[in-house]
């Protein structure tokens, strides 16, 4: 039997003459992913449905199957099997392929879709046929046409009939680079994966910043960031990873800047060189973790304040969770064990034992303007690291 896979787009359908170009990026998303991890697919576009046929016999559809549930832009996916337009073989390789299944639950239904209105049986005879034939081979099956275990699909299309179980849930969203490119401010903790993994699934790719602080911080905490990378990217596809060198900035905010706006001003400072760097590499927006209110730093005064330094859109999807929330979603994806190893970042190396939570851009403009830090940012985006994370 010759096995595909069924892939259905879920916000594509509503893009109207764009459509085209977003069914190509995620086909081309798909292929690269599937090649990467399985093997090479030939695919098809008919009716709302792509259509990947493998390449090679030994293709490990499981592996597939667990490689395309991690891909954005896909709504849902199944594994079928090819038949012939004949409704006893329909029946005969509908049994072959899901028996195996079927006998391991106590209910299903079939559902027949008709596309070729040639097909000489309706879909309500379809259904009652490859039912019958179920029914008569597996004494044990019942019919529950609420709530079955197995839904038994027959799509009868213009050459072939498809037959599939159980659809697969996709991971949704839009194609990643379908919306642009934007630059990730990743720490070390849980938030900024999420943020990450979230506007990735609108359809944006991504570069990421890191901000290490040597000897303040380990080679070992530089490494988890790249795993926490490395986890984002596998549904997001490769991202351009940059680390910047901030001991320098931040030995001389503590030096010559008021304690209590350490944070504040390392923020601004740090969004300026994410800007720079964002540009150089035609990013439109900055990606955060932060969430309104869960640190000094993230209050609504704070986060004006950190604007305010730069002149790009920041995105701040995790802004209206609470931690349980962004904990969830971290655990989700894998990343949330990753997340909470015992690493410091430059984020707490200097934090003051008393921030100011309610801040005023003036205030800090004074304080940041008592030292000139456009040299050490110069030097600071001159010596960026990078590095492709898959």
């Amino acid at each position: 039997m010759k096995e595909v896979l069924l892939i259905k787009n879920g916000e594509i359908a509503l893009k109207g003459l764009n459509r085209s170009t977003f069914e190509d990026i995620l086909v081309k998303n798909i292929k690269r992913r599937l090649l990467d991890s399985v093997g090479k697919f030939t695919f098809t576009k008919s009716q709302s449905t792509i259509i990947a046929e493998a390449n090679e016999e030994d293709i490990d559809f499981e592996a597939a199957v667990e490689t395309l549930k991690k891909v954005f832009g896909i709504a849902a996916f199944s594994r079928a099997v090819v038949c012939d337009k004949d409704i006893d073989e329909i029946k005969r390789v509908a049994l072959e392929y899901l028996g195996d299944d079927l006998r391991s639950i106590r209910t299903f239904k079939v559902n027949a879709k008709r596309s070729d209105k040639k097909f000489p049986m309706t879909s309500p005879e379809i259904c009652r046929e490859v039912g019958a034939h179920l029914l008569r081979s597996i004494p044990s099956l019942k019919v529950d046409v609420h709530n079955p275990d197995i839904i038994v699909t027959v799509e009868v299309r213009d050459k072939n009939v498809f037959i599939h179980g159980n659809q697969i849930k996709g991971a949704g969203g839009m194609p990643v680079g379908s919306a642009g490119r934007v630059a990730l401010l990743v720490s070390g903790g849980i938030d900024s994966p999420v943020a990450g993994w979230m506007m990735s699934k609108r359809g944006l790719q991504l570069n990421a910043i890191h901000f290490a602080a040597p000897p303040y911080t380990s080679k070992r905490a530089e490494m988890k960031v790249r795993d926490l990378v490395s986890i984002v990217a596998k549904y997001s596809g490769r991202i351009n990873f940059a680390v910047v060198n901030f001991t320098e900035i931040q030995e001389a905010i503590k030096e010559h800047c008021p304690e209590e706006l350490f944070t504040i001003i390392m923020r601004r400072l740090m969004m300026k060189i994410s800007v720079r760097l964002a540009e150089r590499d035609n990013c439109g927006a900055l990606v955060t973790g932060e969430s309104l209110g869960q640190v000094a730093s993230q209050t609504l005064g704070a986060l004006a304040c950190t604007d305010a330094a730069v002149n790009m859109p920041v995105f701040r999807p995790c802004i209206g969770m609470d931690k349980d929330e962004i904990i969830t979603i971290s655990r989700a994806i894998g990343a949330f064990e990753t997340s909470i190893l015992p690493y410091e970042d430059c984020c707490t190396v200097f934090t003051p034992k008393h921030p100011r939570t309610r801040p005023t851009l003036k205030l800090i403009e004074e304080a940041e303007s008592a030292f000139d830090f456009s040299e050490m940012i110069d030097r600071a985006i001159e010596n960026v690291k990078y590095e492709f994370v898959d």
